[in-house]
């Protein structure tokens, strides 16, 4: 078992490995923890091109206790508000009881030899506490081609405050490996608020 201690070590270690403003992650991080013992993480350094630029941000997922933080930081460029190149860094703290979905799909090549515990190629992590829901709607039918009756409309609705995709290719192997471990311990620690 790693104490807290190490695994802000750890933390730590992983934000400076980014190599993306580790300081102001790092800033941004330990104000949201706000000193609680930190039980897993996970960072996540992605970059996007935006038209002509490059354009990277960092999403870092704290477990506590008590709660789950959510880190995400973004670079922008100059512009009316500033002359200079900035970069915002925000924190959500989200009390494990109002975590309700924690959605995890994995992608591994071959199934039909997949062993348990086997390298996965991908996972997409999805966490749904409430404050953000999507509706997707579509007009109803029902089933009859020559019908022209106006029957409302059908749709779903989910819950998916964050969504965090890593990869084998673009993230390596150790970071998909971390992706699965934060997922088990965030379900691990809402299923323990359930018991």
């Amino acid at each position: 078992m790693t104490d807290g201690l190490t695994l802000r070590h750890r933390l730590r270690s992983d934000i400076e490995r980014s190599g993306y403003y580790p300081d102001l992650v790092a800033d941004a991080l330990d104000t949201a923890l706000a000193g609680e013992v930190l039980g897993s993480y996970l960072v996540h350094h992605e970059a996007a091109f935006d038209r002509d630029e490059l354009r990277r941000h960092v999403t870092v997922l704290a477990l506590t206790p008590t709660r789950l933080i959510v880190g995400h930081t973004d670079e922008h460029p100059p512009d009316e508000s500033c002359a200079d190149p900035y970069a915002t860094a925000s924190t959500e703290a989200v009390r494990l009881e109002k975590v309700d979905s924690v959605v995890v799909t994995r992608v591994v090549v071959n199934p039909a030899t997949h062993a348990a515990g086997g390298p996965t190629r991908q996972v997409l992590l999805t966490i749904g506490w409430g404050a953000v829901s999507r509706i997707d709607l579509e007009p109803a039918d029902c089933g009859d081609p020559a019908c022209d009756a106006d029957h409302g409309y059908t749709g779903a609705a989910s819950n998916d405050d964050l969504s965090l995709r890593v990869s084998e290719a673009a993230d390596g192997p150790d970071v998909v490996r971390q992706a699965l471990a934060f997922a088990a311990a965030l379900s691990e620690a809402t299923a323990a608020r359930l018991r």
